[in-house]
């Protein structure tokens, strides 16, 4: 499936943003050129050599900050996505091989949480459970997880009644061998597809929180963060939103267009998208 992605245009501008979002992730704390969390005198300063993005209310560094809060940006996205995978298709597969009380108690638990605003409970649990992003995010990935319970639970059933699966069940295979071997291949292309968006999504839900200074303890630097401290001195530095704004839109960006790649090279018309370019590819050769 990644040949198949990268074979786009789209597949590939995609994967090229997303891996320099990760890079900055790895490679952020380690290449800021001052120390993120140290103020100074020079406050609110335009950009110059020393201080490339200026400063902030603090005098504090602000590429220093944003290279620094890039690594809690993406691990707390990857946080909710993960969460909502585990929790959504494990019980979407399941529901329809263990009988109909674990399905209706699946289903009715989904349509629950679906009726759940994600990111005010988010606020509810951090506030009760302490201020920290890892609960935060472990309570929004719960409740977008029934986003992959209908996806895997969908994709299941249309396998679940094919011939060759049955014959398997008949013959005694198990069920976990059932779904390695059959269901899996067929469940995988729309949660890849599911996995993307909700990583867009979360990492909405981490800027959107941080942004609010929720999740982080102040003084750490996070997109978010950085964002709502910008919009404070508009008068000063009108500019100065800029950059992380670009930054969480350009990351949620590729996500949702990596999210259609995969779905463009998906299932029969992915191959057929694929094989009408070949063929296009050999008569412009020939």
């Amino acid at each position: 499936m990644l040949r198949r992605v990268l074979s786009l245009a789209s597949g590939r501008i995609a994967a090229g943003i997303l891996t320099f979002i990760v890079l900055l992730a790895v490679l952020g704390p380690l290449l800021a050129p001052h120390n993120p969390l140290e103020g100074g005198v020079d406050v609110l300063a335009a950009p110059s050599g020393s201080h490339w993005l200026g400063t902030d209310y603090l005098g504090r560094d602000v590429l220093s900050r944003l290279l620094d809060g890039s690594r809690v940006s993406v691990l707390g996205s990857v946080q909710v996505a993960l969460v909502a995978l585990v929790a959504g298709v494990i019980p979407g597969i399941l529901s329809v091989y263990l009988g109909t009380v674990f399905e209706w108690f699946t289903l009715r638990l989904a349509d629950t949480l679906i009726a759940l605003p994600f990111l005010v409970f988010a606020v509810a649990v951090t506030a009760l459970l302490g201020n920290g992003i890892p609960q935060a995010m472990l309570t929004v990935g719960i409740l977008i997880s029934p986003l992959f319970y209908r996806v895997s639970r969908a994709a299941t059933l249309s396998v679940a009644r094919s011939p060759y699966v049955e014959a398997a069940i008949i013959s005694g295979a198990s069920i976990g061998w059932v779904v390695r071997r059959h269901v899996w291949v067929k469940v995988l292309p729309p949660i890849a597809v599911a996995l993307a968006n909700t990583a867009g999504v979360g990492f909405v839900v981490v800027s959107s929180l941080t942004f609010l200074g929720i999740g982080v303890q102040p003084p750490a630097p996070t997109w978010g963060g950085v964002l709502a401290a910008d919009l404070g001195y508009l008068s000063f530095r009108p500019w100065a939103p800029l950059v992380p704004t670009a930054l969480i839109m350009a990351t949620v960006w590729a996500c949702n267009l990596l999210a259609d790649a995969i779905r463009d090279v998906s299932g029969e018309a992915g191959r057929a998208l694929l094989n009408s370019r070949a063929v296009r590819r050999r008569h412009v050769h020939s």
